[in-house]
């Protein structure tokens, strides 16, 4: 087996606009699309920073807020739509271990006593740690 190391050390790492074929390229936002996006991101950012605040009253280890945080957008979910009750409830699935389900149930609870409408309707958000209900 032959390995052609040199290659790899002589293939450009960076390659400049002008230079990327015209099907590649793209546009630049406009600077009020800009100021758009960089608004909609700071909006995420303090609204995680808001859970982990939540999430770091339950936790020992308030360096692991953050993973956690990534585990929940990651983990599968149930939508649950109730027309009559107008709710839709989200049900979160079970998570690494008992600790850090007891610290969803805690940001669930938290998320629920702000009775957030689903944008665009009339239903109310319902958050559930599906592991707790199993207990």
């Amino acid at each position: 087996m032959v390995v052609d190391t040199g290659s790899r050390s002589i293939t450009k790492k960076h390659i400049p606009f002008n230079e990327l074929p015209e099907e590649a390229r793209f546009e630049r936002l406009s600077t009020q699309s800009k100021h758009f996006v960089d608004t909609i991101k700071m909006i995420a950012y303090r609204t995680e920073t808001a859970m982990a605040r939540v999430l770091r009253e339950k936790m020992t280890r308030h360096d692991d807020v953050r993973s956690l945080l990534r585990a929940i957008y990651h983990t599968e979910i149930d939508l649950v739509p109730n027309a009559h009750d107008k709710t839709l409830t989200v049900r979160l699935h079970p998570l690494a271990n008992e600790s850090t389900d007891e610290a969803v149930h805690h940001l669930c609870a938290e998320l629920n006593a702000t009775k957030t409408l689903f944008p665009g309707t009339d239903m109310r958000l319902i958050y559930q740690s599906v592991s707790l209900q199993n207990r």
